[in-house]
């Protein structure tokens, strides 16, 4: 989960606001008290800390609950209303043509970064080029293309060539077609002079819309002096922030906005090149509070099944009420396109309490197993998996090399399965709610001409 701990630590806050018997000033101050020791944890500067605490209080005493909202409801509000001022520094990236120039230290993850970006943008349809301009790492151009060829983009480098702007005026030549072009540069241990110059040089050649400081969500208070020197260099317009999952602190990496005045606009949340979430200030916030982002998860469940196969066939299936094992496993291998479990659970409203609970990484094999217990069933057997008795338990076990207890753990998990699918045909006002929020598919329509 996105910043995993600081988000415990916040629903924790939220948590001594939902059991409160009522709201007055010694729990506002001991809130924000809780609130400064869980920012200041997470590598949040000071200041902003203050400021965020700061904020809570003078609204409290000044703004008057709005009719039908309780004073708890109303400081939970407040709180969740002030976490999202504090990273919420504006837009996107917008989708149109331009150059993006991204920079960073090395070890940021800023090559990576840069074809996770590639492949954002090929999904909304936009043609992209990358240019590989890093010309002191040595296998940093053959990263990019072996990313390149991962996301089907174009890529353009010189090997051996030390000059970085020459590299980038060719490239930017090369790719004059396309819509969106992205340069790779050089990073250092350190912010030393010859790199600044550098990335001077090649923002003259190609005046870039945009200027993306990919920084690394552990580097803790480190990251403010980081983005001051590249935005002194060349005017950051936008921050990348990689590594989120897991129990990165992730606050210095926020707190370095102060100091470009430049937005975040993705966040980086695992190693695969899906792995880039643009970023949003209320749903970020909404996630560590525990309430979910129902919003990006139907986003990606849209994007990233793209299989228009797998989108009929779950559509019809929730259509007629009826559910077999191919579309048991059309579903696993969706949820296995969108993520890790621990990725889509997050985005639930409320899970955020099980998360000690859960055993993500047995689940995620279990799922495994399963696709593999089916890939050695016959199309028969899948479509009507009441005949698989004793005899075939055996063979399909046999064939897909596990033991007969997971045949029959799957087929237990298939009838569960079924059975709430068979409810959920029945129910058309559901029904049609669901499949709103998953595209505006129609699933009467669908029925209708089985």
């Amino acid at each position: 989960m996105v910043l995993e701990g600081l988000g415990k630590s916040l629903r924790n806050v939220m948590g001594r606001v939902g059991h409160a018997s009522s709201v007055d000033d010694e729990l506002v101050n001991d809130i924000c008290k809780d609130l400064q020791r869980a920012l200041l944890e997470a590598d949040v500067n000071v200041k902003l800390v203050l400021d965020v605490t700061n904020g809570i209080k003078q609204r409290v005493k000044e703004d008057a609950p709005p009719a039908g909202t309780s004073m708890k409801q109303h400081l939970t509000n407040i709180i969740r209303e002030e976490l999202v001022r504090l990273v919420d520094n504006g837009e996107g990236l917008a989708l149109k043509p331009q150059t993006i120039m991204m920079v960073g230290l090395y070890g940021q993850g800023k090559t990576t970064t840069t074809g996770k970006l590639a492949l954002y943008f090929s999904k909304k349809n936009l043609s992209v080029g990358l240019i590989g301009a890093d010309v002191y790492r040595p296998a940093a151009l053959d990263q990019l293309k072996q990313l390149g060829e991962k996301v089907n983009v174009e890529v353009y480098g010189e090997p051996g060539e030390t000059d970085a702007a020459k590299i980038v005026e060719h490239g930017m030549a090369h790719f004059k077609d396309k819509k969106v072009i992205i340069i790779d540069t050089s990073g250092r241990h350190a912010l030393e002079d010859d790199l600044i110059e550098e990335i001077k040089r090649i923002a003259e050649v190609a005046k870039p819309e945009e200027r993306l400081l990919v920084l690394d969500s552990q580097v803790g208070q480190q990251a403010g002096p980081q983005a001051e020197a590249f935005h002194n260099a060349v005017g950051v317009t936008g921050v990348i922030l990689t590594k989120m999952d897991g129990t990165a602190k992730g606050g210095g990496a926020i707190s370095a906005m102060s100091k470009t005045k430049a937005r975040i606009v993705f966040l980086g949340v695992g190693e695969h090149i899906r792995d880039l979430e643009p970023f949003d200030a209320k749903k970020f916030i909404g996630r560590l509070l525990g309430m979910g982002d129902i919003g990006t998860l139907i986003a990606t469940a849209t994007e990233e099944m793209g299989d228009d196969e797998m989108i009929e066939q779950i559509s019809k299936s929730l259509a007629k009420g009826k559910f077999n094992l191919n579309d048991m496993y059309y579903q696993m291998k969706a949820v296995g396109k969108m993520g890790t479990l621990q990725k889509l659970m997050s985005m639930l409203p409320g899970m955020s309490g099980y998360e000690d609970k859960i055993d993500y990484e047995a689940s995620q094999k279990k799922l495994e197993v399963f696709r593999v217990i089916m890939d050695s069933m016959t199309p028969q057997e899948k479509e009507n998996p009441e005949i698989i008795k004793s005899k075939r338990v055996e063979r399909i076990a046999a064939g897909a090399g596990v033991s007969v207890h997971d045949v029959r753990e799957l087929l237990k998990q298939y009838n569960t399965t079924k059975n709430t699918m068979e409810r959920f045909g029945k129910d058309r006002k559901m029904r049609k709610m669901m499949m709103k929020q998953m595209g505006g598919i129609d699933l009467d329509s669908i029925k209708d001409l089985q």
